[in-house]
């Protein structure tokens, strides 16, 4: 029996449908079911073939424990290796590269100097910033200031000028910051990315009130949504996410990339409405099962991005490979002459 599991936090709705979808359609040889962490022992498999994790961004205990799941051959949704090493900041950089446009984006270090730190700790950086260069990279206030690694709309700032910048800035303490272009969009979408290649494009409304942000309608073409299905396939599969969400406000017909770092996205039927919540709950439902019948014990089960994939594919450096060459040819050299 393979067992799927899902381990999460303060959500309700989706985890118990999750697992109800899954028993639901009783595929032999597969059961899911809540995830219960005993003792954790270094190098010792876990009872679960699939993890579905909704809650390890806020737990590092959790992300540990499935770090080394995944080591002992569990298949862990999303890869928490991955997961801990990426940022949204990366994540502007990676889309650039890839041809998916997003707003400009300034790195701040933090405003207070982190624990353990002192002025010397800082002597590679430049200081003060220039801040006039940066104010015109970004094509003039107003800005948006978020962490670079933060999600859910926490420590989110809109500054009109730089006494507003500067104020927020002084609240952010010990976060790393980024600075951001305004998009003053014509219509908004979060876009779902289920196992890399399915995807659900669902109107939004970011500022309407939580409860009412997925009420929207936004009159678009069908091009434009092709076009944004493409992006969102091109991104969660080069940073390797199972599952993500992506979101695009798009200003004179571009759809910029905003946030795509989400890899436990909301899910719940009280937010998302019925018809996505029905959407997710199928999908992930499928994409569990068809990841736990591919899971072999003892092997490596995760998701790599193609980042990451490329990086490792890549050949020998020149160096490496011109002395790889002299090498066989004084080996050709040797038995020639022996």
């Amino acid at each position: 029996m393979k067992k799927i599991g899902i381990l999460f936090g303060q959500e309700n709705t989706f985890p118990q449908a999750f697992v109800n979808r899954i028993n639901e359609k009783n595929v032999k040889g597969i059961q899911a079911e809540f995830v219960t962490v005993d003792e954790v022992m270094q190098a010792t498999p876990t009872e679960y073939a699939v993890i579905v994790d909704r809650i390890s961004q806020d737990v590092p205990f959790y992300r540990a424990y499935l770090k080394n799941a995944a080591m002992c051959g569990t298949a862990v949704i999303n890869n928490p290796f991955w997961w801990s090493a990426d940022e949204k900041f990366f994540n502007n950089c990676l889309a650039e590269k890839i041809g998916v446009p997003v707003p400009k984006t300034v790195l701040l270090p933090s405003k207070e100097m982190p624990i353990d730190t002192n002025h010397n700790s800082f002597r590679n950086l430049k200081f003060p910033m220039d801040w006039e260069k940066i104010y015109n990279y970004l094509g003039g206030f107003p800005f948006y200031m978020k962490p670079y690694a933060g999600g859910g709309w926490k420590s989110v700032y809109k500054v009109n000028n730089p006494e507003e910048l500067f104020a927020a800035y002084d609240e952010t303490g010990h976060l790393v910051m980024m600075l951001q272009e305004e998009i003053v969009f014509d219509s908004y979408f979060r876009c779902y990315c289920i196992g890399g290649k399915e995807v659900r494009i669902m109107h939004y409304e970011p500022r309407n009130p939580h409860h009412l942000r997925y009420q929207a309608n936004f009159d678009v073409p069908k091009s434009l949504l092709n076009k944004m299905e493409k992006y969102v396939l091109d991104l969660c599969k080069g940073l390797g996410y199972d599952f993500n969400t992506v979101e695009f406000a798009v200003r004179d017909g571009i759809p910029y990339a905003i946030d795509f770092c989400n890899p436990a996205p909301d899910a719940d039927v009280n937010s998302v409405g019925q018809e996505n919540f029905d959407w997710v709950v199928e999908a992930s439902a499928n994409y569990a099962i068809e990841r736990a019948k591919a899971q072999k014990d003892g092997q490596d089960n995760l998701t790599w991005g193609t980042y990451i994939q490329n990086a490792s594919n890549k050949k020998k450096t020149p160096a490496r490979a011109k002395s790889t060459t002299k090498a066989k040819a004084t080996t050709r050299k040797k038995a020639v002459t022996a």
